[in-house]
């Protein structure tokens, strides 16, 4: 019976697990502990640097923070800068349209000024042209008793030849000399020698009706050297306004008058001499401005 009991002890202990099992729980927990341990460390392990992460976020959110408020303020200060900006811009605007104005106003004076100042010029131009003019006497065109030209003793009426040359050299030389120098009046002057004339004049009854073209110059007589050269300067006259009808000499004036036998060629005056002398008798063409007449009473 013992023996039976023992081999079934045998049997029992044989088939025993229980420690085996125990082992494997053992290790099972440990391992189990250790991952526990492990989790732990890491959940521990992960706070602090959730931590440490947390904390220098909010460092740097709050220095963020600061930027952003500088940042704001900056924009602030920015925006008040450019509302300034604005502002003077605008004034500067302003400004540069009043100085646009001013500076076209000015330009339109300038411009006016310049004008006047070219007129000035031209008016300052034409006057020294004209004192030039006043201050260069005109020529005195002298047509000499002599050769084809010369007058019949004791008559005034023209020689054909000088009547031709009257028509077409003398008229176009008194044209350039009165353009040239603005004159309006040319004066014949007739001169004669010293010879004594001896006649009835009758200038005094016929003068003015010869002088308007009523009559002719050849129904004068002549009393004295003073009535021949008047004659003589009034045909000549009428020759120029002959020539004035056909659009000639346009705005001259004409004037006769009579140095008788008074004044040499050379301008001084003539002594006594009643002979023949061809190098006194002579027509004299003057030119003159016309003036305004002063009346002295």
């Amino acid at each position: 019976m013992s023996k039976r009991f023992k081999r079934r002890k045998e049997e029992v202990e044989e088939f025993n697990i229980w420690p085996s099992f125990t082992d494997l729980m053992s290790n099972a927990v440990m391992i189990l502990t250790l991952f526990l341990f492990l989790a732990l460390f890491r959940a521990v392990f992960l706070k602090y640097v959730a931590q440490e992460t947390e904390e220098t976020l909010s460092e740097n959110v709050t220095v963020l923070q600061q930027q952003i408020g500088n940042l704001k303020s900056q924009l602030s200060q920015s925006n008040q800068e450019l509302t300034e900006a604005k502002g003077e811009v605008r004034r500067l605007n302003r400004v540069t349209n009043e100085l646009n104005q001013y500076a076209e106003s000015r330009n339109e004076i300038i411009a006016e000024l310049e004008t006047q100042i070219l007129q000035l010029e031209d008016e300052s131009t034409e006057l020294e042209e004209q004192i030039v003019n006043l201050k260069l006497a005109p020529p005195v065109l002298v047509i000499q008793d002599s050769g084809e030209y010369r007058f019949q003793s004791g008559s005034a009426q023209l020689p054909q030849q000088l009547s031709l040359y009257i028509e077409q050299e003398l008229v176009p030389k008194i044209e350039n000399i009165a353009r040239e120098r603005d004159i309006y009046v040319i004066e014949i002057i007739g001169h004669t020698d010293g010879q004594i004339i001896n006649g009835n004049s009758n200038l005094d009854a016929n003068l003015e009706e010869v002088a308007k073209g009523q009559k002719s110059v050849s129904i004068l007589r002549p009393g004295s050297n003073a009535d021949l050269g008047l004659l003589r300067a009034l045909e000549v006259i009428k020759k120029l306004q002959e020539v004035q009808t056909r659009g000639r000499l346009q705005g001259l004036e004409f004037r006769a008058y009579s140095a008788a036998q008074l004044f040499l060629p050379s301008g001084g005056f003539a002594s006594a001499n009643r002979q023949p002398d061809a190098t006194r008798r002579r027509i004299e063409i003057r030119f003159s401005p016309l003036g305004q007449a002063e009346t002295i009473r």
